[in-house]
């Protein structure tokens, strides 16, 4: 659905001339910073100080005299530093919603402590250090004596250690070679990289993506820092784990932190890969969620699908169209007047409804719809009744805070409140019984709110009612200004003009269970909402619960997927969409994607194009529209159509080796889509590339991404490159190279990297049937040469199973192998419980071998070292000499060929090996 259209007209003047004025600034430093007064080890290994003060001031505030710091390396990958006040527990992200280990409690009196003796915290990697007067510490290599955080302020480029009550600020130096990623959620456009000398706002707004630089529905204060040392690269991250509002400021050789409120609870993660420092961030804020199957396929939403009918058109479309597609959604059409949880019963009456999902059903499709927080003010809507007598609201001042969304004036269910989730659980079983879902989507969960202030409704008029969108607010509102929470002393960045923070949203001085604050709890209100949907989705259906939420946080991986919100039919918002994608690959949101051709209209048709020949390869791929958006389903174009059936004829080939992205994902958080450097860290020019993108390791996606281009300009990493549309092509060089490729209107380029086996399938309309083909292998040498290795994997499951893990009976893991060598190809798997791909009868077909110095001797194919030429006729090979793109820098002359055995019937389940004698070896042909 879509957000109210940018709202930054309401704004004050004031508020809105600040927008000219809002570039990077520094101000000067802020009090004398804190002394560290006293050291102790304890019997766990941790450390905890304490610290004073050593002058105040009021610039934003009272200083808090006395901190606590608490270190301890928690595990061989992750050190911990906590700083908090020393008396006084103060508000931190809740352990019961992201579980870790809790500090020390707050002592109450600072005495008699140790005086400090130690200088250095060692752990296994990394290595604490700190100066007593002023505090500040530093963290570095083991392994290198590389810094990697510093807070000193000696050479003056920021000031010291402030805390107060609601401003805290903390700064490290840089070096001005260090690569940044992360900090979001923003549209950054300039690309994944942070640029020196921006601020990076986050704080969960309701603030539409195409607004660039600014902080919009996410916060994830983490970011990873690249650097190449030698030629040799080393990744690591920060995680500032804090929920209040916060702007960061990178200076290129600095990096300052400004934060309302909280505490300082850093984790840093030394890698040394980009693969490894994912692994270790997830560790500890939660594997993401594992998808079903289906949920790799083709995605269809509008807001606009006015009844059954047209839904149903849409599908039969698709169909007619050959363009596959396993999901059909709805947004809040659906609803009884956009009210949470009921039918429409004129334009979605249950019968039909139920009738269509029994037919889609059967074919193997699934069917979402939306769900938004607000609940309407209703006394004769039951699912408002039983909030009121369950008590689950966010409260001002007493009473259910009032606010308006879709359907007129709402109240917002609180998360925090172990009873608002009972409630929630069972209105989704309730509406579970009513029409079978296989999902949810929690959208405008920031929160959203079209008013602003306390507000009450008016009397004598209906405000809204709702027959049909409208974002205007109709409540009687007044400002509310007369707390620090909503009028903090600092001010963030927040939608890029410093709006007040409780502006189109929960008022800040609105509470939650337990007297948590809205100012504290604002930016985990789409966390805390995704626990509490999956926990209720897992009781319902006990299948694997599928989510998309608008809103996310540090962890919200774990049990949702996201969308990156409301952005145009431009190309920018294209280009846009692949640092998004990749900056939650970073932030452990894996299955993530954007709304294909845009949200907001018009798309031009050339653009829709490119956008499904990117698309088709995000990792949660759907194309969405708005209500007053022309139609934008592929099939609208037929040059869209022609576009859709190739690249997602090719996704869904690929659908396999995606299930197979999903588990190693769960297993240790690796991206599915991921820049290039996670794979070539060593290859500086891709540092900054945010035009392409990998699928795992080796798959590069080059799309065009701009108007009027049938070729584009790619950068290909050292290595043999093999076109997956034409394998016959390879793109090869030894030290990488920027080439122009053909991208005629209809054609995306797909390239896998040497070394490499994946498993693909024959492709179908639904993932369901694509999933019954046959299996072939890709197997990738370098182009050539006398002796290589390749690897791959494979997981299968039973997708919909609420675990997705070995050793339930109903998995099969298979390692693939190949190696090229003294003029023989092998071929060989290694399979864990092939039990379960034994009982669905999956095959492997086909094995295409690529960069090989010469072409198969049939006479010499052997299976599991038996010679099979003769006993199976049906088995066929073929070769064919491979064109270079690109040839080696050398200059020298190289052939290589593509191999292909087909007629194959291995046994997916069963260890096997193929193995052969390249013929134009044995004739001294080459």
């Amino acid at each position: 659905m879509a957000s109210p259209k940018p709202h930054f007209s309401s704004l004050p003047l004031p508020l809105v001339l600040i927008l000219c004025f809002s570039t990077f600034q520094y101000s000067n430093a802020i009090g004398k910073g804190y002394r560290l007064i006293s050291m102790d080890k304890s019997d766990d290994g941790s450390f905890i100080g304490f610290l004073q003060v050593k002058q105040t001031n009021q610039i934003y505030g009272s200083d808090i005299i006395f901190l606590r710091l608490f270190v301890k390396h928690e595990t061989d990958d992750r050190l911990r530093v906590h700083i908090t006040d020393a008396k006084i527990q103060r508000w931190e992200v809740p352990y019961n919603l992201l579980p870790r280990e809790p500090p020390p409690p707050p002592v109450g009196e600072v005495i008699g402590k140790s005086p400090v003796t130690v200088q250095e915290i060692t752990g296994s990697e990394l290595i604490l250090s700190y100066t007593v007067d002023p505090f500040s510490f530093a963290v570095r290599r083991r392994s290198n004596g590389v810094t990697i955080f510093n807070t000193s302020s000696s050479d003056e480029v920021f000031g010291e250690l402030v805390f107060k009550d609601q401003y805290l600020e903390i700064s490290t130096s840089l070096p001005k070679d260090a690569s940044l990623y992360g900090l979001g959620e923003s549209s950054q456009a300039n690309g994944i990289k942070l640029v020196p000398n921006e601020s990076y706002t986050l704080f969960t707004k309701d603030v539409s993506a195409i607004h660039l630089n600014t902080d919009l529905y996410g916060s994830h204060p983490v970011y990873m820092d690249l650097r190449n040392l030698g030629g040799k690269p080393y990744a690591h991250s920060v995680l500032l784990l804090n929920s209040n509002g916060m702007d960061v400021f990178y200076r290129g050789t600095s990096l300052t932190y400004k934060v309302i409120g909280g505490v300082f609870d850093f984790y840093f993660f030394p890698g040394p890969s980009p693969l490894d420092v994912v692994d270790q961030y997830t560790s500890l804020i939660g594997r993401p969620a594992p998808m079903p199957y289906w949920a790799l396929g083709f995605h269809q939403c509008r807001w606009g699908y006015r009844n059954v009918s047209i839904v149903e058109d849409v599908v039969d479309n698709y169909q007619k169209a050959k363009i596959p597609l396993d999901v059909i959604w709805n947004d809040a059409d659906y609803m009884d007047g956009y009210k949470d949880f009921t039918l429409n019963p004129v334009n979605f009456p249950r019968d039909k409804l139920l009738g269509f999902l029994e037919r889609i059903h059967k074919m193997g499709m699934k069917y979402i719809v939306i769900n938004d927080p607000g609940i309407g003010v209703n006394a004769s809507y039951g699912v408002y009744q039983r909030a009121m007598a369950n008590d689950v609201f966010i409260k001002y001042e007493g009473k259910p805070f009032l606010a308006q969304v879709w359907p007129g004036p709402v109240y917002f269910p609180d998360f925090l409140n172990p009873n608002t989730v009972s409630w929630w659980a069972d209105e989704i079983r309730r509406f579970h019984e009513l029409v079978p879902i296989d999902g949810l989507w929690i959208d405008m969960n920031e929160v959203s709110n079209f008013c602003s202030g306390l507000c009450t409704i008016p009397e004598g008029k209906q405000c809204m009612s709702g027959e049909g969108p409208g974002v205007t607010c109709c409540l009687d509102c007044k400002n509310i200004t007369k707390t620090r929470w909503d009028d903090p002393p600092y001010k963030i960045n927040a939608t890029g003009v410093k709006a007040p923070l409780g502006f189109k949203t929960i008022a800040t001085s609105a509470y939650h269970y337990n007297g948590a604050r809205e100012y504290d709890a604002h930016s985990i209100y789409g966390f805390s909402e995704a626990i509490a949907t999956h926990k209720a989705l897992l009781a319902v259906k006990d299948k694997r619960p599928f989510i998309l939420s608008r809103s996310t946080f540090i962890g919200s991986g774990q049990y949702a997927a996201h969308w990156t919100g409301d952005n145009q039919g431009t190309w920018q918002s294209l280009q846009v969409s692949i640092s998004t994608m990749l900056n939650f690959g970073i932030f452990g949101v894996p299955m993530v994607g954007s709304d294909i051709c845009g949200f907001f209209p018009p798309t031009p048709e050339e653009l829709c194009n490119r956008w499904i020949e990117v698309g088709a390869f995000y990792p949660f791929s759907r194309d969405h529209a708005d209500y007053y958006a022309p139609r934008k389903e592929l099939y609208q174009w037929g040059t869209v159509a022609e576009s859709a059936r190739n690249a997602l004829g090719m996704r869904y080939k690929l659908l396999p080796f995606l299930y197979t992205l999903n588990y190693e994902a769960h297993m240790t958080g690796a991206p599915m889509a991921r820049p290039l450097f996670f794979s070539f860290p060593e290859y500086t020019e891709c540092y900054g590339l945010s035009r392409q993108f990998l699928l795992g390791s080796s798959l590069m996606i080059s799309p065009v991404l701009e108007q009027g281009k049938t070729q584009v300009e790619a950068l290909f990493p050292p290595g043999s490159w093999y076109h997956m549309f034409d394998m016959t092509q390879a793109v090869v060089s030894k030290n990488g190279k920027r080439v122009t490729l053909p991208a005629p209107l209809n054609t995306v380029n797909v390239h896998l990297y040497q070394n490499m086996i994946i498993p693909m399938q024959q492709g179908g309309l639904i993932s369901k049937e694509a999933r019954t083909t046959p299996f072939s292998l890709v197997v990738t040498f370098p182009a050539g040469v006398s002796e290589g290795y390749a690897t791959g994997k494979l997981f299968l499951d039973e997708d919909e199973l609420p675990e997705m893990k070995l050793g339930n009976g109903q998995s099969t893991y298979v390692d693939l192998y190949a190696s090229v060598g003294n003029g023989s190809v092998k071929l060989w798997s290694q399979v864990k419980e092939g039990k379960f791909a034994l009982s669905k009868g999956w095959v492997i077909e086909k094995v295409t071998v690529l960069g090989l110095q010469g072409t198969v001797q049939a006479s010499e194919l052997h299976l599991n070292e038996n010679p099979i030429w003769n006993e199976a006729e049906k088995i066929e090979v073929s070769s064919k000499e491979q064109k270079y793109v690109v040839c080696l820098e050398d200059g020298g002359e190289n052939k290589s060929f593509m191999v292909e055995v087909k007629g194959l019937e291995l046994l997916v389940g069963k260890n096997f090996t193929v193995s052969w004698k390249m013929a134009s070896i044995i004739n001294g042909n080459h």
